[in-house]
């Protein structure tokens, strides 16, 4: 497997080595043991989750604050999407920025996305099947979220604006300068 930083450092493209012949392929699609060592720190994934959308599904942008904040390890299964991830550590130099990357079935590329950011992702196929590692449960008093659309942050989702689905919960998402970051990224990959 190939660890590619992108233009956020913490932000890690996973990239496996796929060995096809005539009867199919194989490919390690998680190796703990490479992963870490490419990190420095050691991850300690709890569960794995999946969702299944239609074309124009947007969710996101979400995170979880501590103590119940979350490392995801995210791929797609089938379909394509747009990932995006958003640095809200306030002390970091990249505090506001966003890195997109395009995730695929046919790729199997991963993204690792660490505590201290914002998450969401949109559905460029006609569907899409996404899977993704967390390191903590779900925590409804510490699940926050930021609008999408926000100026500020200025994500391009590749969808055209008529075509974006969105849940309730994420219709009503505030703005960037009004949501709750992360204070410091120390102690950010301990639970």
């Amino acid at each position: 497997m190939k660890f590619i930083r992108t233009a956020i450092p913490d932000v890690i493209i996973c990239a496996p080595k796929i060995v096809e012949d005539e009867r199919g392929y194989f490919f390690e699609s998680f190796r703990q043991d490479k992963l870490e060592a490419f990190l420095g720190f050691s991850l300690n994934f709890c569960q794995d989750n999946e969702s299944k959308s239609s074309f124009g599904v947007l969710r996101g942008l979400h995170y979880q604050l501590p103590p119940y904040s979350q490392t995801k390890l995210v791929r797609v299964t089938e379909g394509r999407i747009l990932d995006i991830v958003v640095d809200i550590r306030k002390d970091s130099p990249t505090f506001g920025k966003h890195v997109s990357v395009a995730l695929d079935a046919e790729s199997k590329k991963q993204l690792f996305v660490p505590k201290g950011f914002a998450h969401g992702f949109a559905v460029l196929s006609e569907f899409a099947v996404f899977t993704y590692k967390v390191d903590n449960y779900y925590s409804p008093d510490c699940d926050r979220g930021i609008a999408y659309n926000d100026a500020e942050l200025n994500i391009d989702w590749k969808l055209p604006v008529d075509k974006i689905q969105l849940s309730p919960k994420d219709l009503n998402q505030p703005a960037f300068s009004e949501a709750e970051y992360f204070e410091s990224k120390i102690n950010l990959y301990k639970k």
